[in-house]
């Protein structure tokens, strides 16, 4: 019997990887329901709080200049030297991030904001930056036998999940590469700041705006999904000045927003459940004596495979901690990966 032609899908609820065969009915199922709606970077922007406040609002371009200022020791006050150029245009659609502005025509930010953690943030800002490139610079230039300037790129994800996760980290495309002992040629680096209120970021008491951002999640986070909590709590929040402005203009908007953000979690946590039922099912049809041979193979690769990354890491200067996050595996694995 010939064996389809298989890859895996890793299933956050249930901690597994399970396979997916590509040439099955289940593989279509499973592609139409988890990969594709994962794949959906450009979900509408308009209903996530974050780009709204320092994206869309009327103030956003004054609170990107005081976070610009946090981030780089400054004390700017001209908003007309921040220019948005997040991606707009259907042609890049699927390349969209939370926010992209110039400064002053010759640095380009780019950020997002992440509720989980995402390793692969120096490959998504490679292609994000390519794509903004691609737009600001015209064809014609392109092709010049002179040296045209381009603004120089910093990339910034600020993190406020739940999952422990050091105060701040950086990531390097480089670190995805196979393992080498010749320098990268091609190098990018993805600042991660976390932004939850108990690790104490400088970033929170330099951006007000940023800082108190933070505060208003943390009130709000454990009302996700229940309307009329969040409507008292963002009064509450109001009442003692987190926000204030913002929330008094936009009270409801945000309430609608932060529930919008909970029903699309809601609606993936559960795709990847029936996902999960559905590939166990497949699973127990192939046999529980192929089951057993694959998940060892696969265990025996994925086991030398992160002992490989976190070597690599650890003889960059990485700490067991970082690592840890960066590989999103317990600390305790990679202390044992380097001893």
């Amino acid at each position: 019997m010939t064996r389809e032609r298989e890859r895996t899908l890793w299933f956050p609820l249930v901690k597994r990887r399970i396979p997916v065969y590509n040439n099955s009915t289940f593989g279509g199922a499973i592609e139409e329901k988890v990969v594709q709606r994962m794949a959906k970077e450009n979900r509408t922007y308009k209903d996530s709080l974050f780009c709204d406040l320092f994206y869309s609002d009327r103030d956003a371009k004054a609170n990107l200049l005081s976070l610009y200022n946090a981030l780089h020791g400054t004390d700017y006050t001209d908003e007309s030297m921040i220019e948005l150029v997040r991606l707009e245009d259907v042609l890049f659609r699927n390349m969209k991030n939370d926010i992209a502005f110039r400064v002053k025509g010759r640095q380009i930010i780019l950020g997002e904001y992440q509720s989980t953690l995402n390793a692969n943030m120096p490959l998504r800002s490679l292609l994000y930056v390519a794509r903004e490139y691609e737009k600001l610079i015209p064809v014609k230039d392109r092709y010049r036998s002179g040296r045209i300037e381009v603004p120089r790129p910093e990339f910034f994800t600020f993190y406020n999940g739940a999952r422990d996760y050091p105060a701040e980290v950086e990531l390097r495309l480089s670190d995805a590469f196979p393992a080498s002992e010749e320098e990268p040629k091609l190098e990018l680096t993805v600042k991660v700041i976390n932004i939850n209120l108990d690790k104490n970021n400088p970033l929170l008491a330099n951006c007000r705006v940023m800082g108190e951002y933070s505060r208003f999640v943390e009130e709000t986070r454990k009302y996700k999904g229940d309307k009329k909590a969040l409507e008292k709590s963002v009064r509450q929040c109001i009442t003692e000045g987190i926000l204030a402005d913002y929330l008094s203009r936009k009270g409801s908007e945000v309430v609608n927003m932060l529930m919008a953000e909970y029903d699309y979690d809601m609606d993936i946590a559960v795709q990847r459940e029936e996902a999960a039922e559905e590939a166990e099912a497949r699973g127990r049809e192939l046999g529980r004596a192929e089951g057993i041979e694959l998940g060892e193979a696969r265990g025996r690769t994925d086991g030398i495979r992160l002992t490989k990354e976190a070597l690599k890491l650890h003889a960059r200067g990485k700490e067991a901690e970082e690592i840890a996050g960066i590989l999103e595996i317990p600390v305790e694995q990679v202390r044992m990966m380097l001893s």
